[in-house]
């Protein structure tokens, strides 16, 4: 029998519902959780939606593993024929790399060993296929039980809100399924990937901010939408708690190529990437010190880990949500755009990722950001985006003892 997850605040979920159903009754933080799998790896695939399957909860739902590794290898050719690959485990490597750069806190000339895994590589170029790509497997399982009749006629509309890497993953997702989607974007989105959203059959919706309005016009969009029937197809926990399911691929991988390492620094815009890779780590109990890195024209995540601490503890801060997390004010700002999200939605459960693992957050001067993204190309060879390197930009603000090894996750490649 097929059962719902449960929720932060102990409700249990229906066995079709994304969200927790009490969401919108409280000032409580809702986010349906997975639980943590037993650590299992099929050796032999290098793709990582077979090599981990049994880690994941589609998997289980699915109760056949013929269909279900049929069914990823036919989505993942339908993505290779849209995005010009598929998903493979993506590189990792050690790369040595001189800091500091201007403004940074260090002094002198030094050189450091640091882990660096490359998502760059990956579909449509960042980490977020993956999560939209488990979505899809659960979208495939539910329909295979009869949801929406079992018709593709009867699909619902597929939604989501972003700024860019993650509207494009979608909508890349959503087309080797032939699904519709709309994507709820802001009035200054690049023309360029709006052009892409396009050429994907994606309907783009664009959300301007409007007078004194707090919070991303996109994202109460993109709500209203959910409301109204469309199925949240994006990176935020509280929408959909299961886009958690293919994120945690990133962290299995982590897992396997960098057992020993002992803190890692993760750009935070929504939350969902860090909370991904630290239940990945998690499941394979590597205890590395979760830093989560925001740029100090956005930094809400590290704002609410202070009134978490106020609060006295994150068990009261998740009851008073709204009191903990709110959009951040003025309009934020950064050369790391793809973290620009108003609101860190999985705030929660990065918070708890960083007091259960000793980490906490890391916020980085603006001026570190576009330097250490140039580092960072010159040092790695990598084409990667400001936005992709913000963690090693907080690796190196931060200035960790040259005892620690750290990595950081290059996920988002500069167009």
């Amino acid at each position: 029998m097929i059962t719902g997850l449960t929720c932060s605040c102990g409700t249990i979920a229906g066995a079709d519902d994304w969200a927790c159903p009490r969401r919108d009754d409280d000032d409580g933080d809702h986010v349906l959780g997975l639980p943590l799998p037993e650590w299992s790896v099929d050796t032999s695939s290098c793709q990582p939606f077979v090599r981990y399957r049994r880690m994941l909860r589609s998997w289980a739902e699915a109760g056949e593993d013929s269909w279900f590794v049929d069914t990823v290898s036919r989505l993942d050719a339908a993505v290779a024929g849209v995005d010009g690959h598929g998903f493979e485990v993506t590189p990792c490597a050690e790369f040595s790399i001189n800091y500091p750069v201007t403004g940074s806190t260090g002094a002198g000339d030094t050189s450091r060993r640091i882990t660096v895994k490359n998502e760059t590589s990956n579909v449509s170029g960042t980490h977020k296929a993956r999560h939209t790509f488990g979505l899809m497997l659960h979208l495939l399982v539910r329909e295979r039980r009869g949801g929406w009749g079992g018709k593709r006629s009867s699909r619902p509309r597929l939604a989501i809100a972003s700024c860019g890497n993650a509207a494009v993953a979608a909508a890349v997702v959503a087309a080797a399924e032939r699904w519709p989607i709309t994507v709820f974007v802001p009035a200054e989105a690049e023309a360029a990937t709006v052009a892409r959203l396009r050429e994907l059959d994606a309907v783009v919706e664009f959300c301007p901010r409007a007078g004194n309005g707090v919070g991303d016009p996109s994202y109460h969009k993109f709500r209203d939408a959910v409301r109204r029937g469309a199925v949240p197809f994006g990176c935020q926990g509280p929408d959909n708690g299961y886009t958690i399911d293919g994120g945690r691929t990133l962290g299995y991988e982590l897992a396997e190529q960098a057992p020993g390492i002992d803190r890692v620094y993760i750009q935070v815009g929504g939350g969902a990437l860090a909370a991904s890779v630290a239940q990945g780590l998690a499941a394979a109990h590597i205890r590395a010190a979760l830093m989560a890195v925001q740029a100090e024209g956005c930094a809400p995540l590290a704002r609410a880990w202070e009134r978490t601490i106020e609060l006295g503890g994150l068990e009261e801060a998740r009851r008073q949500r709204p009191t903990v997390m709110w959009p951040w004010t003025p309009t934020p700002i950064s050369a790391a755009t793809g973290i620009l999200d108003d609101e860190t939605y999985d705030w929660a459960s990065v918070t708890e990722a960083m007091a259960a693992t000793g980490g906490r957050p890391v916020v980085v001067p603006e001026s570190l950001v576009t330097e250490v993204c140039d580092l960072a190309r010159a040092a790695t060879g990598i084409n990667v985006s400001p936005t992709g390197s913000a963690g090693l930009a907080g690796l190196l603000s931060d200035n960790p003892p040259t005892t620690t090894t750290p990595a950081v996750i290059f996920t988002g490649a500069q167009q």
